[in-house]
């Protein structure tokens, strides 16, 4: 049984006992808490709305980040004896529209669709004959799209009179294309991008190109490929106003733990010591949900004199809006003795909207604090609430509302701390960061609240209550799951494994919503970030499940009901497992453009019989047992020799009979027949198990080629990962003679590029959650450890600086697609054996 319950309930005892070590004093690096380089370092991790990065090596190096890339603005500073030191996040005004795109106003253009006349790019080109039409063109429903472009081609003129610009000022030409893209700025091509669609792209124009207070052509054309067609553009300026903050202090080093992130600095005279926490624990589910996240720091002499210091942290409506030109409203309250600012959109679009790269947009963003003596909390204005804190001359309060469009006018959310006096003994507080998402799932037709709202009955102010009362009982659980899981990731693979794990665990949390269906069963949904935003999706639920058979399997239940509910309900109705049900946050049904018969039937059923060797029970898989039975059924007609289709490496497309894909049909039989035993069905798991012993006899004579295994029973001189294979060492199935993994992993040490083992033979990327499955292959730990090193290399390496991407290249680290998504929950697999 590889399962066990980490945290227990949180008594007062051990709260008591533990308390001390869990205190912002106490952020020093120890055997929880290892400083290594990260593509991305989590500072909030509440769920995949809220989310906030630094994607740098020191914290104020540039803006914290959403896990999209976009602005999530955070900033923190202290003023020590007048001086301020900026520890946190940059100063970065919005572009201002000095042109507007479609995102600002509905610009007019002419534009055609059949090639035009030579010369259709010059400002003196004729286009009287064109069509005049409003910006977006692109495919029907699409983004801001006002004129529907359903052909192959378009070709868009705009002139337009360019306001005077401050002349110190640079402009930027933001731009949307889907696909090939090339545009002319008065004759001359300024972009020229080949086969790719982007959003939002930031170009530096040259200004010699620009008649400026004169007229002006941009021309463009656009080849849609297939898919969804999109062209839009814009010129914007930089901002007049200046950093403020521009002294930064001195970062010494940052640590991470399971649960938090610790930054140390020296400002001038003082020492900081800064934590993110993270109450992400996996058996407290209340706390798991809650939305709110703690920044604690701490104020120490590093001179043996005394010094004034105060603190200042401020955040954005940023958090609590999809674009900068929606407009939000900004407000105070208090409740309970906890202050805070909020913001949201005017609108308030509930569940609206949907999709891969999109923000939230409804629901409030919170800065609160416990509002002891000397704090402050209220709205400012973004640039003069950091001059007023340099001169030590902050008002004591502000503006009970404020509404705005963030591209015309940036409040700030503004929390301050005067600390006196400080000395050797340190002084400390926190501030809190939280969302209120009012609904956060579509589930069939229901829209679901949080499954911290306790249907309805709890508000966000309750919860802010309790995140003050039982912070430290919550910081002292944090602090016990840090050392525990660093400890036991150790043990089970070294201390690079263990690096990794710590990194993966907010990361994956994170990426799903903890929500309740009408009949009170538990939903734990899952949404593709940067992939296809899909919700609910078997083959990511697949490789996170470790993390959370590992912790708490009620979590992996929650990720698998919505599935076993959509066949059960006969709202999907083929044989074998849906890929997912719908585009986060709709989860309405399966949206996704393909099935994927074996792969996800094979995922349902596995996963089914891990929870069942977690618990040393089958009850759950008995609860399902009919449409588990459909499943297993499928894969004896269909799973040895998969015809042409898609496996969860869907990036590497369509192809038949996928050697590893079959080890996955076969794991899934031995599954059922395991599950069968358990449920003192006896006929059942000897036919089952005796069939899965037969097709992996058949799959070894199939697959063989010399001193490994194919990738496809029909190509001699091909090999990929057989990280499927885990399962019958994890769960005991004695299906496969175990010299057949020992020959894989043997062969693949020879394969293995700098920075980690291929996916197969085909290209030189691979997926990170797979290399860790295929390492738990091997029978030693120093075996195990020859796989993590290169994937500790590139993790620690890559150029490319966004939360952990799981595909990549293994011949120099940079990023090929996905980032911020659930699967690194997969590296736990190890701690399993």
């Amino acid at each position: 049984m590889f399962c066990r319950t980490h945290i227990g309930s949180i008594i007062a005892i051990l709260a008591l006992v533990l308390v001390a070590c869990s205190q912002p004093e106490s952020a020093q690096e120890t055997t929880t808490e290892k400083s290594f380089r990260a593509p991305a370092y989590p500072l909030i991790t509440i769920d995949p709305y809220t989310s906030a990065w630094s994607t740098s090596d020191q914290l104020f190096d540039i803006p914290v980040k959403h896990w999209t890339g976009k602005n999530q603005s955070l900033i923190g500073a202290v003023r020590v004896d007048g001086e301020t030191y900026r520890f946190l996040g940059k100063e970065e005004i919005p572009l201002q529209v000095v042109v507007p795109n479609a995102k600002y106003e509905a610009w007019e253009g002419k534009y055609v669709t059949d090639k035009p006349a030579s010369g259709w790019e010059k400002p003196d080109f004729n286009d009287a004959s064109w069509k005049t039409g409003k910006a977006a063109f692109g495919t029907p429903n699409t983004g801001q799209t006002k004129t529907d472009w359903t052909t192959a081609h378009i070709w868009i003129r705009r002139e337009f009179t360019l306001p005077e610009v401050n002349s110190e000022s640079d402009l930027f030409l933001i731009y949307s294309h889907d696909d090939d893209f090339e545009l002319y700025l008065n004759g001359k091509e300024i972009i020229n991008t080949g086969n790719r669609a982007k959003s939002e792209v930031i170009l530096k124009l040259d200004k010699s190109l620009l008649n400026i207070g004169g007229k002006n052509t941009i021309a463009a054309h656009c080849w849609d490929r297939g898919g969804l067609a999109y062209v839009d553009f814009g010129i914007f300026k930089e901002s007049d106003e200046k950093p403020v903050f521009a002294q930064t202090a001195v970062q010494n080093n940052v640590q991470l733990a399971a649960t938090g992130t610790h930054y140390n600095f020296t400002c001038g005279p003082v020492d900081l010591k800064l934590e993110f926490i993270s109450p992400l624990l996996p058996d407290n589910l209340d706390l798991l949900s809650r939305p709110v996240n703690y920044i604690n720091y701490t104020v120490k002499s590093n001179d043996n004199k005394k010094h004034e210091v105060q603190v200042y942290i401020e955040t954005t409506p940023e958090w609590a809006v999809n674009e900068l030109s929606q407009e939000v409203v900004v407000t105070t309250g208090t409740k309970g003795g906890v202050n805070w600012v909020k913001a949201g959109t005017v609108e308030q679009p509930v569940l609206q909207k949907k999709g891969d790269n999109v923000r939230i947009d409804w629901g409030y963003h919170y800065l609160a604090s416990a509002g002891k003596e000397g704090t402050s909390i209220r709205i400012g204005d973004f640039t003069q609430s950091k001059q007023l804190f340099t001169k030590n001359e902050l008002p004591n309060v502000g503006p009970d509302e404020f509404v705005t469009k963030m591209s015309q006018s940036m409040p700030a959310l503004v929390f301050t701390d005067n600390l006196g006096t400080v000395a050797d003994n340190a002084k400390s507080g926190y501030v809190m960061i939280a969302y209120d998402d009012i609904e956060s799932i579509q589930y069939f037709g229901d829209n679901l609240r949080a499954w911290w709202t306790k249907n309805g009955e709890v508000s966000i102010e309750d919860v802010l209550q309790k995140a003050v009362t039982e912070r430290d009982a919550v910081l002292a659980s944090c602090s016990k799951l840090d050392e525990e899981l660093y400890a036991e990731a150790k043990e089970a693979g070294g201390e690079k494994y263990a690096d990794l794990c710590v990194l993966a665990f907010r990361q994956s949390i994170a990426a799903h919503k903890l929500v309740k269906d009408t009949e009170e069963n538990i939903l734990f949904l899952s949404k593709e970030n940067f992939s296809n935003g899909s919700i609910g999706t078997v083959d990511v639920t697949y490789p996170s499940a470790p993390l959370y058979l590992m912790y708490n399997p009620d979590l992996l239940k929650g990720m698998l009901n919505p599935i076993f509910y959509y066949s059960e309900s006969g709202k999907w109705t083929k044989p074998f497992a849906a890929h997912d049900v719908g585009t986060y946050p709709k989860a309405n049904g399966q949206t996704y453009g393909g099935d994927m018969p074996v792969e996800e039937s094979g995922n349902m059923i596995i996963l089914a019989a891990a929870i069942a060797n977690a618990e040393g029970n089958a009850d759950y898989a008995a609860e399902h047992w009919d449409v588990l039975t459909t499943w297993a059924n499928y894969l004896l007609e269909n799973g040895l020799d998969p015809e042409n289709q898609l496996c969860t490496d869907d990036f590497a497309g369509h192809f038949a009979h996928n050697i590893n894909l079959s080890a996955k049909a076969i794991m899934g039989i031995a599954a059922y027949g395991k599950m069968a035993a358990m449920l003192g069905k006896t006929n059942i798991a000897e036919k089952y198990t005796s069939e899965a012993k037969k097709m992996a006899q058949e799959w070894m004579k199939m697959a063989d080629d010399g001193d490994h295994y194919r990738l496809t029973f029909d190509q001699p001189g091909t090999w990929s990962q057989k990280y499927n294979l885990v399962w019958d060492k994890l769960l005991e199935f004695g299906i496969f003679p175990s010299e057949v993994a020992q020959t894989e992993i043997a062969y693949y040490l020879t394969k293995q590029n700098k920075y980690g083992l291929p996916l197969d033979n085909r290209k030189d990327y691979t997926k990170s959650d797979w290399i860790v499955w295929t390492a738990t292959l091997a029978d030693d730990k120093a075996t195990f450890e020859k796989f993590i090193d290169p994937l500790y290399l590139f993790v620690t390496e890559t150029p490319d600086r966004v939360p952990m991407s799981d595909w990549y290249m293994t011949t120099d680290a940079t990023q090929v697609g996905f980032q911020a998504r659930s699967v690194v929950g997969g590296y736990f697999i190890k701690m399993l054996e």
